[in-house]
């Protein structure tokens, strides 16, 4: 079951978020940082200074006055507790995007990790764009067709994220790739996990077991708790995935949506 509460505030961002002095999604992630250090992990992409500077800049510009970079490039940069030691003090952490399996590889049970599990269980704001929003629940999304129709044989591969977020599973870039026949096929595997697809310049921010919607997007949520006759684990690995009565949600910016009650809370 998800938990009810957690104190610090969890950012799931769908990818390719406008940047700059106007940004609707950056900003108001700026705004939850409330004037604390802010630390931008770049351990997902292959190219963490060019990353760095794009962020930034960005952020710079919306106003953050203390900004450092944790550049862990493998997982023995992340042992070093001498590494890490920049997210001491900090508020928020941002991670970029890239390759999820490089962030939870990489960071897994290091010191890096612990200081920035410390920093969401001590109230601050953990945020992730594309990659880095998809490693913020304890199963996370790492492939699977795209833009088709699931059959019973199709791969949806999953592995265990950081865990910031328990009980979900997040897509991202969602409408653009044309993901929903994925994240059903996901959540038809195991329907105690609620599915949350995040287009791309949106994103959701996740506090006290609620999640509103901001940016330009949509917000998709895949409930398979009442779902039935499904025929993922005997059907033909060629046949057609079935699943009947999956609720789904679609959201806006400004809507938000329970997630303890599973339902829209306005």
């Amino acid at each position: 079951m998800p938990e009810p509460k957690r104190r610090g505030t969890v950012v799931l961002i769908g990818g390719a978020e406008e940047k700059g002095p106007s940004a609707d999604v950056l900003g108001r992630f700026v705004e939850a940082l409330d004037g604390r250090k802010l630390v931008v992990m770049t351990c997902a992409t292959e190219d963490p200074e060019g990353a760095w500077e794009r962020y930034r800049k960005t952020f710079r510009e919306l106003g953050v006055q203390e900004i450092a970079h944790v550049d862990v490039r493998d997982r023995v940069m992340a042992l070093d507790d001498k590494t890490s030691a920049p997210l001491d003090g900090a508020g928020g952490v941002f991670f970029t995007g890239g390759d999820q399996l490089r962030i939870t590889s990489h960071l897994g049970a290091t010191p890096a990790f612990r200081r920035i599990k410390t920093i969401v269980d001590e109230g601050g704001v953990v945020a992730g764009t594309s990659a880095g929003a998809a490693v913020m629940s304890d199963t996370m999304l790492i492939g699977g067709e795209s833009d088709n129709t699931p059959h019973v044989g199709d791969i949806v591969s999953m592995a265990p994220g950081f865990g910031f977020l328990n009980g979900y599973i997040v897509d991202i870039h969602f409408s653009e790739r044309g993901r929903i026949g994925r994240l059903v096929g996901a959540v038809a595997q195991n329907p105690a996990i609620l599915g949350v697809g995040v287009d791309e310049d949106t994103a959701v921010f996740v506090a006290d077991g609620c999640a509103e919607v901001v940016g330009s997007g949509g917000v998709w949520f895949i409930d398979g708790t009442t779902a039935h006759g499904s025929n993922v684990s005997e059907g033909q690995p060629n046949e057609t995935l079935a699943i009947e009565d999956v609720r789904v949600h679609v959201l806006n910016a400004g809507r938000r949506f329970d997630l303890i009650q599973k339902q829209v809370a306005g």
